[in-house]
C-alpha cells in the first residue's frame, strides 16, 4: 500500500522538524535567527522561511493594488489610446472594463494588441481572457497555490459587497517571500540610488541620503532631523506613505512606487511645476 500523503500544514511540519520545538511563531523566528548565527542555514534561506511564515497570515487585501491605483483599459477606447497606456505602464496584463471602472469584463495580454495592429477588423472582446476574482480574505498561501494550478498571473480582488477592491499578481505574492523582484525592464540603479527615467522623472530609493537628493535636484531639504529621504517624507505625511500616494516636499513631488517591510523602497520624483505668474503679481495697490 502506498504511504499516505502528509496533509499537515507546512507551518506545523516545520515546527515539528526543529528541535526543541518552538511553541509560537516569535520563538520560531528566534530559532531561525539562531540557526543562521550558527551557520546552519544561509541568510537568504532564513529570510525566505520567515517570508513564508508571515505570508501564511496575510490575505489578498493586505498586498493588493487598490482600485484607484489600478491601471485599466477601456474596452471602448481606440487602438492608439490602448497602446499609449500599455507603453506608459509597461505591464504585461491589464484588466479591461466596460462602462464603469468597477465593471471588469476580462484580462488583456499586452502582446495581444499586436493582433489588432495586423488585423484591425478584429473585435477587442475576442482577445480578452477570463478574469479571476478572489475575495479580500483569500490567504496568500492559498492564492499562490491557485495561481500555480490555474496558471494565472493576475486576479481581481473583490470586497464583501462584490465590488472591485483591487488587483493582485503572482509577483506580489512571491515578493512577500523572496523580496523585490526586478524584471528585465528594471534599469540598473546608480550608486547613489537616483537615476533618470525615460519621461524625465527620477526613481529614487527610499534609503537615499537627503544630501544626495539635494545635490541631484539642487534643493535645500533639511538634513538635521532625518538622514534618508524616506524618513523625511514619512515625517511630512505623518506616517509611512502607501504605494500610489504622493507628497510634495521642498519643490519636489514624491510618488511612492513600491513599499517593502513597512518602508518605502522606491519613489518617483518630479519637480513641482511653478505657479503661472498673473498680470497682477508683483504690483502694488
Amino acid at each position: 500500500m502506498a504511504p499516505r500523503a502528509d496533509r499537515r500544514p507546512f507551518f506545523q511540519r516545520l515546527v515539528e522538524f526543529i528541535s526543541p520545538g518552538p511553541d509560537s511563531k516569535d520563538e520560531l523566528f528566534r530559532t531561525l535567527a539562531e540557526a543562521e548565527d550558527r551557520e546552519l542555514i544561509e541568510p537568504e534561506s532564513r529570510l525566505m522561511l520567515e517570508g513564508v511564515l508571515r505570508m501564511a497570515d496575510m490575505t489578498a487585501g493586505d498586498v493588493m493594488v487598490p482600485t484607484p491605483r489600478m491601471d485599466l483599459l477601456d474596452i471602448n477606447a481606440d487602438y492608439d489610446e490602448l497602446l499609449g497606456v500599455v507603453i506608459e505602464t509597461a505591464h504585461s496584463r491589464f484588466p479591461v472594463y466596460d462602462g464603469e471602472r468597477d465593471n471588469i469584463i476580462g484580462i488583456l495580454m499586452a502582446k495581444d494588441l499586436l493582433k489588432l495592429q495586423r488585423a484591425p477588423e478584429l473585435n477587442l472582446r475576442t482577445l480578452l481572457r477570463p478574469a479571476v476574482f478572489v475575495p479580500e480574505s483569500k490567504r496568500l498561501n492559498e492564492l499562490l497555490r491557485d495561481f500555480r494550478s490555474n496558471r494565472n498571473h493576475l486576479a481581481i480582488v473583490i470586497d464583501e459587497f462584490g465590488n472591485t477592491a483591487g488587483l493582485i499578481t503572482i509577483e506580489d505574492v512571491l515578493e512577500e517571500i523572496v523580496g523585490e523582484i526586478e524584471d528585465e525592464f528594471d534599469e540598473q540603479e546608480q550608486e547613489n540610488g537616483i537615476y533618470t527615467l525615460a519621461d524625465g522623472t527620477h526613481r529614487v530609493a527610499g534609503d537615499v541620503a537627503i544630501g544626495a537628493v539635494n545635490e541631484a535636484f539642487g534643493t535645500r531639504l533639511s538634513e538635521e532631523a532625518f538622514d534618508t529621504i524616506g524618513g523625511l517624507v514619512a515625517h511630512e505625511l505623518g506616517r509611512v506613505p502607501r504605494r500610489g500616494e504622493a507628497v510634495e516636499v521642498g519643490g519636489l513631488r514624491f510618488a511612492v512606487m513600491l513599499t517593502r517591510g513597512g518602508a518605502v523602497r522606491w519613489f518617483r520624483v518630479a519637480r513641482v511645476p511653478e505657479a503661472p505668474v498673473t498680470a497682477d503679481d508683483g504690483q502694488l495697490d
